[in-house]
């Protein structure tokens, strides 16, 4: 399928609206009803409990932004749920509160974090609660496994590649030269057929995402435009931004 115009319609809100020095912390009921109120899309991070069920967060470990410690995937649903965010009233956000919070009114953009270990279990479990929601919605994954999983499983909902040039940050250096170059230059498209990219601002512009916007019409998001040199990169190589630290001009975006 081709990518639906709602998903570069509007800028896309990193781990939706959050501002640590108001208090919002990413990923949480707070920063999203932020979003909701400016009407941007919303960008949010999914992973599985120990439970096999979906929360609303980015970091492997809970230390970061929470009062507790550990893997988040060593706790259950009911634990996690218990789980005090630092500094704020709010608590983790499953992925089923986040989609009767959002109910539609602005599109959702949903990154399915992996372990890449082959494990395809969150991919799954985000196309069950996506098959009874009423509004826009994307699946995107960094994990050519987890994109894939997704076009085998519900080819109707919009698949990204979430992506790097050159992956040359220490974060990655799990991955082996040999996939570091095949996600970066689109050698796993075929397998994966995204409907959109979503590529890193600093590696833009990028050979591969070029032709493959040429040759396809492949709309592309790019992450994460904090600053006005990031935005100039974005209108000039990609089709939407996905921001934070600021508020975009929504007439103007």
């Amino acid at each position: 399928m081709s990518a639906p115009a709602w998903l570069t319609a509007r800028p896309v809100a990193h781990r939706a609206l959050h501002d640590m020095a108001r208090g919002i912390i990413e990923n949480t009921v707070s920063a999203v009803d932020a979003a909701l109120v400016h009407g941007f899309a919303i960008e949010v991070d999914i992973q599985l409990s120990a439970d096999g069920e979906a929360v609303v967060f980015h970091d492997d470990d809970l230390d970061r932004l929470t009062e507790a410690s550990g893997p988040v995937q060593a706790l259950t649903l009911a634990q996690l749920c218990q789980v005090p965010m630092r500094g704020t009233a709010d608590h983790i956000l499953t992925f089923d509160e986040l989609l009767q919070r959002v109910g539609g009114r602005v599109p959702l953009v949903i990154e399915l974090k992996s372990r890449f270990d082959g494990d395809t279990s969150v991919a799954i479990r985000a196309v069950e609660r996506l098959a009874g929601y009423d509004g826009p919605a994307a699946l995107m994954s960094f994990d050519p496994d987890l994109v894939a999983a997704v076009r085998t499983l519900a080819p109707a909902i919009p698949r990204g590649f979430t992506m790097e040039r050159r992956y040359d940050d220490p974060e990655w250096d799990f991955v082996s030269p040999a996939d570091k170059f095949a996600w970066g230059n689109l050698l796993n498209f075929p397998r994966m057929q995204p409907d959109f990219l979503a590529h890193y601002v600093k590696d833009l512009p990028s050979p591969a995402v070029s032709q493959a916007k040429r040759t396809t019409g492949l709309p592309v998001l790019t992450w994460t435009v904090r600053t006005p040199e990031d935005r100039a990169i974005a209108a000039r190589h990609a089709d939407q931004i996905i921001f934070e630290g600021f508020v975009p001009d929504i007439e103007s975006a």
